[in-house]
């Protein structure tokens, strides 16, 4: 490990898929983030432990799994088991903080109603609008000043769900407003700044915060910041060179495409009525992915202007830099929109890149399974600060410094609660040859991923995979108990 105490910059993307930067992926162009990939490691199996936005976060925040930290689904919706993240849970930012780190934060937060990131050690430095978490109102002003108002912009070939632009959802379209109008552009320009103001120890927060924050302004500090960006989450509203720079007419369907819904969960296909996505053919989906590959494009080279920041300013050495997101997107997959009860690869596989520059080799690929909340550790471990007992989460560092524990996890878990389509309880364990999915009341899944990896055919009731399905369920019955899992004690009776 390194003798000094790195900085850290920490991007966060919002439901991007795993495969938009993979090498064996999609067309995606990806400069940046494959620059990333090239210069440290980039970690081919990362899963989230849950694949919606409230709950993945604060996992990330605790190192914990949902059912420890409490909060199970979207704070902000009327169903939320609960608006705010327990204030006496450890998080890895309120120990990077006492530990003498100074923390930054940008953009999207949605871990809770009330508690902001101010409220577990960052300082926020602005970026958010209207998404649930309405910390300020800086990009609405940023807008005003641009002479170019929100919500006084007509866009262009929208896409709705149920096809009904009064009742429906935004899934996708083309905004007339240049780049630089774009929230993307606009996050990286508030994270910019931050770096530039951590690098001349002039890091400000809040007003709010500026009693507190002012012993927070050495640059002889380490520094973490935080830059969480607001997309590809739906709606794919994307501006030109992005919104015509993939033709839907050159995308082909996913694999996955051809589910038919045979032998799986009822709420699968269910959930394309739900969802208003039921008519939908692949030339309405196509034109919906080509601008969600623009919203990818968009941001990665809103992430290059940033990578690019840390070189301007002397930081690339001495700082840490880790891409990631919070879940995937279905996109069309499975003939889906958006994510919900079905625990397929396309909202878990998540993307994983890290450089630590003396220590990663460049141009490495780990491919250990792991989690979005072992990022928790990792981080306390970077700032020389103690992991606390209640992690249920591993550091990453041993992988990022080459090695290969000969006890590291074979197996990665997860965990849904329900949203507004209805509370319900759904557990995964995933190896690299298996999938098995508890779905409570319904039936559950096994899927053959090195024969069928698109999981289209269920194999939990097929004879000939008895033995498989009885190991994983009694893997998946061992993480339940070693974390405690408040299901524990009925699922048994149901899956063995």
């Amino acid at each position: 490990m390194a003798a000094t105490r790195p900085n850290v910059l920490f991007v966060l993307t919002d439901q991007e898929r795993y495969d938009c930067t993979a090498s064996d992926g999609p067309a995606v162009d990806t400069p940046a983030f494959d620059r990333l990939a090239a210069s440290g490691v980039h970690f081919t199996q990362a899963f989230t432990p849950i694949s919606i936005c409230t709950s993945a976060r604060a996992s990330l925040l605790t190192g914990q799994f949902p059912h420890a930290h409490g909060m199970l689904n979207n704070c902000h919706e009327d169903d939320a088991i609960q608006a705010n993240l327990d204030p006496d849970v450890p998080t890895f930012s309120e120990d990077l903080r006492a530990g003498g780190y100074d923390l930054t934060y940008t953009g999207k937060w949605h871990v809770g109603r009330d508690g902001t990131p101010e409220r577990f050690g960052f300082r926020y430095l602005g970026g958010s609008d209207v998404h649930h978490d309405d910390l300020d109102t800086a990009f609405r002003e940023y807008r005003n000043a641009r002479e170019t108002p929100l919500g006084q912009t007509s866009l262009e070939e929208e896409v709705y769900t149920h096809d009904d632009p009064e009742n429906g959802t935004l899934v996708a379209a083309k905004t007339p407003v240049d780049v630089e109008d774009t929230r993307a552009y606009f996050l990286a320009e508030r994270t910019i700044e931050a770096l530039e103001a951590h690098a001349n120890g002039t890091a400000r927060g809040s007003e709010s915060e500026a009693e507190t924050a002012s012993d927070d302004r050495d640059a002889d500090r380490p520094f973490f910041h935080r830059a969480d960006f607001y997309g590809p989450h739906h709606p794919y509203v994307v501006p030109e060179p992005y919104a015509s720079m993939y033709d839907p007419g050159d995308i082909d369907p996913w694999d996955s495409y051809a589910e038919t819904f045979d032998g799986k969960p009822a709420a699968h296909e269910e959930f394309l009525s739900y969802r208003g996505v039921d008519d939908f053919d692949w030339d309405t989906w196509a034109s919906a992915v080509a601008k969600y590959f623009g919203f990818v494009t968009l941001l990665d080279h809103q992430f290059g202007r940033i990578l690019d920041t840390l070189d301007d300013l002397g930081l690339e050495k001495d700082t840490v830099v880790v891409h990631a997101s919070d879940h995937g997107d279905f996109t069309g997959s499975h003939r889906q929109f958006n994510k919900g009860p079905l625990m397929y690869d396309e909202t878990y596989h998540i993307p994983l890149q890290v450089r630590w520059p003396g220590v990663t080799e460049p141009d490495t690929t780990c491919d250990l399974p792991v989690h979005l909340h072992d990022l928790a550790p990792t981080f306390l471990e970077l700032g020389d600060q103690p992991i606390p007992d209640t992690m249920q989460a591993r550091s990453l560092i041993p992988l990022l410094e080459g090695k290969r524990p000969d006890d590291w996890q074979e197996s990665v878990f997860a965990q849904y609660h329900g949203e507004e389509f209805g509370l319900y309880t759904q557990r995964m364990v995933r190896t690299p040859a298996y999938k098995f999915v508890y779905n409570g009341p319904d039936r559950n899944e096994l899927y053959d991923l090195e024969a069928d990896p698109d999981e289209l055919q269920n194999l939990v009731d097929h004879p000939a995979y008895e033995d498989v399905r009885t190991s994983m369920a009694e893997r998946l019955l061992e993480w339940m108990h070693r974390t405690e899992d408040p299901n524990r004690k009925w699922v048994p009776d149901t899956i063995i």
